[in-house]
């Protein structure tokens, strides 16, 4: 008889999957193949080169395309489609700019018929979580580059997923919001218990958010490292004495995965 654990499905699950794209004579082989499993609760960060597939990988896992082979599943299910067990974040926020930033994040909800009193309670407590309470008001263009992440992370939380995808969301960030809003998400993911799947071309963000860091190849990519990582996330992994050999295990995988 198997085991809770045994029984549990994966929260993702990738068997076997490549990626190809374009015709017969100008074929592209971008990714693949790839197999890992990831449990509920992780908190895992894929990094590589420039042109490995990790965006690509990130979008097969959200239901955004079919991998050319092998299987995507979530809990135990493979994915069809997109659905509201997971929220993306993109690089850039991708509000609408005519609606303030409640409604931004009360929109899934609305469209799907969530009551009013439930779509606000809602917007308030993500309001809260993501520092933009004094915000709702407000719309996207009134906001900062860090305030407009915190609304679509919110937005991405609001229909409750199980797992929330996320794409370079600080990329296009000066340092110090960079800094402050990673430490914003390693916050929400300890207070929520979600799993992450976060992209980075960053060696140091992999290290300082990920419990789990998987570095790609170059194209077509594949997996060359799979780390757990066992810095604490009470306090900042970068005073804890195996920060930096963990962050040049991993700049040294990057390395030669981009060689």
């Amino acid at each position: 008889m198997p085991s809770a654990a045994e029984s549990t499905p994966h929260a993702v699950e990738l068997s076997g999957v490549s990626l190809s794209y374009g015709g017969r004579r100008d074929r592209v082989h971008a990714l693949g193949p790839v197999d890992a499993k990831i449990d509920p609760g992780e908190f895992v960060v894929i990094v590589g080169p420039s042109g490995c597939g990790k965006s690509t990988l990130l979008r097969l896992v959200a239901g955004f395309a079919p991998p050319t082979e092998g299987t995507v599943s979530v809990g135990g299910v493979p994915v069809a489609g997109p659905g509201p067990d997971r929220g993306v974040v993109f690089q850039q926020p991708r509000l609408f700019p005519w609606l303030s930033v409640r409604r931004n994040i009360e929109f899934g909800l609305r469209t799907t018929g969530v009551p009013k009193a439930r779509r606000r309670a809602r917007s308030d407590e993500l309001l809260g979580m993501v520092g933009l309470a004094d915000a709702a008001s407000r719309r996207p263009y009134e906001l900062s580059g860090g305030m407009q992440q915190r609304a679509a992370i919110a937005r991405a939380l609001a229909p409750d997923p199980e797992i929330l995808l996320m794409d370079e969301p600080f990329a296009a960030l000066d340092a110090l919001t960079r800094e402050r809003l990673q430490e914003e998400i390693r916050r929400i993911w300890q207070a929520t218990g979600k799993t992450v799947l976060f992209v980075t071309h960053s060696v140091d963000e992999a290290v300082f958010l990920g419990t789990r860091i998987l570095v790609l190849s170059r194209r077509p990519g594949r997996i060359v490292l799979d780390r757990s990582s066992e810095l604490p996330r009470s306090d900042d992994p970068h005073t804890h004495s195996s920060y930096l050999a963990l962050r040049e295990e991993v700049a040294a995988a990057v390395r030669d995965a981009a060689a």
